[in-house]
């Protein structure tokens, strides 16, 4: 997969953080098919802060390997904040050795898209451990563009919230740039 030097710098700058910090993130991934995990391990060194991921492109993948309660997706819908939580919670609780986690979920195109959720729909989770216990934040946002677009602006917003959590700040009220290619 060959990314923006934008995400390549979003990248390095969360290795750094991560390195600083001694923290480990895990990814779950649906709508960026391991992106994110991708832009990570692209960075040297990533092996340090990189324990590993899914990618669960079918519902019942969230449900079987994540540990996504059916009757969450049933009344939230798939591509969902709660959804998204669920799985970055599911991906840390079954990592023991990861700090972080980070999830994705949404629609990324040209097709699928509904009113509700349109073309571009991402929903982000973070989690992290505090105090022996996994807390989530998350946000929906809006991605525009074509599908590759979609997909790396969701991996952005993604590195740039796991920065923003290791900072100590909250990722789901962080303003989000879109870096062009």
């Amino acid at each position: 997969m060959l990314w923006s030097k934008a995400l390549s710098v979003l990248s390095a700058e969360f290795g750094l953080r991560a390195l600083k910090k001694n923290a480990a993130v895990v990814t779950a991934e649906s709508c960026t098919a391991g992106g994110i995990a991708n832009a990570i391990a692209a960075t040297p060194g990533a092996s340090a802060w990189l324990k590993g991921g899914w990618v669960t492109y079918q519902t019942s993948q969230k449900i079987d390997w994540l540990g996504v309660p059916e009757e969450l997706i049933a009344s939230e819908g798939v591509v969902s904040a709660a959804v998204a939580e669920a799985m970055a919670r599911g991906a840390l609780a079954r990592t023991p050795t990861a700090s972080h986690a980070v999830a994705t979920t949404g629609v990324a195109g040209p097709s699928g898209g509904t009113d509700d959720t349109p073309v571009g729909t991402v929903c982000i989770a973070w989690a992290d451990r505090r105090a022996g216990h996994i807390v989530t934040v998350s946000r929906r946002t809006r991605v525009p563009g074509s599908r590759e677009d979609v997909t790396e602006g969701a991996v952005q917003v993604a590195l740039q919230g796991l920065s923003v959590l290791l900072d100590g700040e909250n990722p789901a009220s962080m303003f989000c740039e879109f870096r062009s290619r």
